[in-house]
Formats: C-alpha cells, structure tokens, sequence
C-alpha cells in the first residue's frame, strides 16, 4: 500500500518501491521543499535527449525543481517565437543548436509527469553578449577613450527601446513556461563598457548616480522586476541583485552563489533576516571536480548551519547543484552529475540527522550501481564493482 496527500508524494513513494520487494513500512517525506538541479544549455548546448535523461535520473533522486539556464554569453539557443533573430544569430547553429517551442514543451510535460517544475533563467542585463546580433541596440557600445571600440557590454539600460524589447520577451517567456517564478539572474555585471560610453556616465549624472554604477544597475533591475510583477510572475535573482540594494517584492527569492565574498553562511544570515526566503548553491557546483571522493564535501554541507533566528532558518526553502557548461557537455554530462548529484539530494530531502558519511557511501555506491543497470553512465565513487557488471566473457 502507497499512501500519500498528494500525487507528488505518490511519485517520490514510487522511487522507494523500485528498489525492493521486501515487506517494509517507509515513513518519507522531504525536509526541503525547493531541491533544485542547474543545466546551463549556452556554453555547451545539450540535446533535447540528454535533458531529458537528466530528468529522469532527477526524479530517481528526488528532485523537483529542473533550473534551466538556457542562455548566456556564449549562444541563445532558445527560439522565440516574437524575436526569431536572437537564436538565428545567437545560437552556435540556428538549425541543429536550438531548443524550439515543441522541445520546451516537451521538457516542461516530461518533468511535471515526474514531479519536477522547471524554472527558466534569462540572466540580464550581463551574461547577454549573446543577446546582441539579434537584437540591434539593445547592448551597450563599448569605447575606447573617445572612440568606439567596435565591443559590447551589458544590455544598456538608458533607452525606453530596451524595455519594450524586455517587455515583449519577458511576456513570451511568461506565457511559455507556466512555473509561476522565473530566475532573473542579475548576476556579475561587468561595468568597464557603462564606464566607458559617455552617453552612459551623461545619465548617471542626470539620475545623480555619480559614479556609483551599482545604482545604475538598480535603476535597470527595478524596472525589469516590475515588468515581471506586471505579468503575474515571481522572480528568483542572484544574490548580488540583494547585495546591491535593489529595491525587491517581499516575496522574492534569493540565490546564494557565492563562496569569496562573503561566506555563504553569513550571506544566508543576511537574506533571511532581510526577510527574504533564500536558495543555497554555493557549495554546490559539481561542475568544479577534484581528485578523491569530492561527494563527501557537498554531502557534509548544513543548510542552516548560520546564526539567525527561527522564523529565518524557515526562510531556507532549499537549494540546488549546479552543472555549470564551460567543460560540460553531452560527453561527460551525466558522469560528472551522478551519483555525486544525489549526495545533494539527500541533504535537501533527509532528515538533518541523517549525516553517517559511511553509510551514505553505502547507499550512493548501491544507488550508483542500479544507475548503471538502468543504463546510467555514473562515474564510480571508489574502489569497486557492481554484480551485474560482467557474466563471463
């Protein structure tokens, strides 16, 4: 007998089931409510199979958020339907590269049949080079000294043309992916190309900006956080659009990414106390690989291990690995994900008590292995071998 509240529980009762036919009551239920897995689709674009496959091994481990950081400076492979031109000239090919309004579809019904909500990200107003050949004027010419240097940088955000094109896209991505929050990034916004167009610093003075170019970075944020508000959307940011003191709805979430800065436990400190509900990555990028047994680290990491109150500790709704793209594609994707990805997991859905290193190994070298049978290329964690591996030559 499966008994759950919800159809959902039902799915992450399933996973259980597959795994035995003993005669065991299980009591399970999550601790986290957002358990969240990245795929950046720009650095390297990912077939329509791969995201797919990822989905499913996803919901073996009991995810249920797929972040989909679709574009970013090396291509837009996303095809919109209201701006063709930015994948016809900004995916690395237009034809074999791109992901079409029928492959979005498919991703959004294939993850909701497995429980998972996708959350698209559209990062702005940096992380947009790729943005430019398809969308004349809406970055900001770079100079150099009184000259143009031929360069772009961020979107520029000193034109009303720039927010009826932000508008008309934010409102095509609103109405095709149906989550009711999108991911806004607002992250690492590189100011050397604003600094250098004297149009730019002209504003900035009018504004009474001064040279303070976070403010003009507000200024641009602000405004696209109404556009979203204005279509019934919620928005997830970085966690620089919070340090930098943009004016935000009560209701947003904030994404710790950062490990150099401010130590992410302080910075999950500040948000919460802020009163705003926070997202946890920072110690989880499996995109960056040492030698050893790396799961361990991410596996050891406490959530809420800051000082703050309880209500903040309730603001933590959960977290998310990230597979970041820059030496990740179809070729080493799902090695490189699993199982070190379920060691997350299991921090985001089990008890804080559940902590035994050895015992984990046990589970994640078993659950590796079913991986394998289920034709899952997962990497190894140590020494070993799987039953079914070899029956003879």
């Amino acid at each position: 007998l499966l008994s759950a509240d919800a159809v959902w529980g039902a799915l992450r009762g399933e996973v259980c089931l597959a795994f035995g036919s003993n005669r065991t009551e299980i009591v399970d239920f999550p601790r986290f409510r957002h358990r969240g897995l990245l795929l950046d689709t720009s650095r390297h674009y990912l077939p329509l199979k791969a995201i797919l496959q990822t989905l499913d091994v996803m919901a073996y481990n009991k995810f249920n958020v797929f972040h989909w950081h679709i574009v970013d400076d090396p291509s837009f492979p996303y095809e919109s339907v209201t701006f063709p031109e930015l994948s016809r000239k900004g995916a690395f090919n237009a034809i074999t590269h791109v992901y079409t309004a029928s492959d979005v579809k498919a991703v959004i019904e294939y993850a909701r049949l497995r429980g998972i909500r996708v959350i698209a990200e559209f990062d702005t107003p940096g992380h947009t080079l790729s943005w430019g050949p398809g969308a004349p004027g809406l970055l900001t010419p770079c100079y150099s000294g009184k000259n143009l240097s031929g360069t772009y940088g961020p979107i520029n955000p000193i034109l009303n043309s720039t927010y009826e094109f932000v508008t008309r896209f934010f409102q095509e991505v609103s109405a095709v992916f149906p989550d009711f929050f999108l991911h806004l990034g607002g992250d690492e916004v590189d100011f050397t190309c604003w600094k250098s167009n004297p149009k730019i610093r002209a504003f900035m003075q009018e504004m009474g900006f001064g040279d303070d170019f976070t403010k003009l970075e507000s200024f641009y944020i602000q405004r696209l956080l109404d556009i979203i508000s204005s279509f019934g959307k919620g928005y997830v940011v970085w966690q620089e659009v919070f340090d930098n003191g943009v004016k935000v709805r009560p209701d947003t979430i904030v994404h710790v990414w950062k490990e150099n800065a401010t130590p992410y436990m302080q910075e999950m400190a500040q948000v919460t106390k802020a009163g705003y509900r926070a997202l946890l990555s920072a110690p989880w990028y499996l995109n960056h690989i040492s030698y050893g047994q790396d799961w361990m680290e991410a596996y050891q990491v406490e959530p809420l291990k800051f000082e703050g109150s309880p209500e903040q500790k309730d603001r933590v709704i959960g977290g998310e690995a990230c597979m970041w793209g820059e030496y990740v594609d179809v070729t080493n994707l799902t090695p490189r994900l699993w199982p070190r990805a379920g060691a997350v997991a299991e921090r985001l859905w089990s008890n804080a008590t559940v902590r035994n290193l050895q015992d984990a190994y046990v589970r994640l070298a078993s659950f590796r292995c079913e991986l394998l049978r289920r034709g899952i290329q997962a990497q190894p964690l140590f020494t070993g071998y799987c039953d079914h591996e070899f029956s003879g030559f």
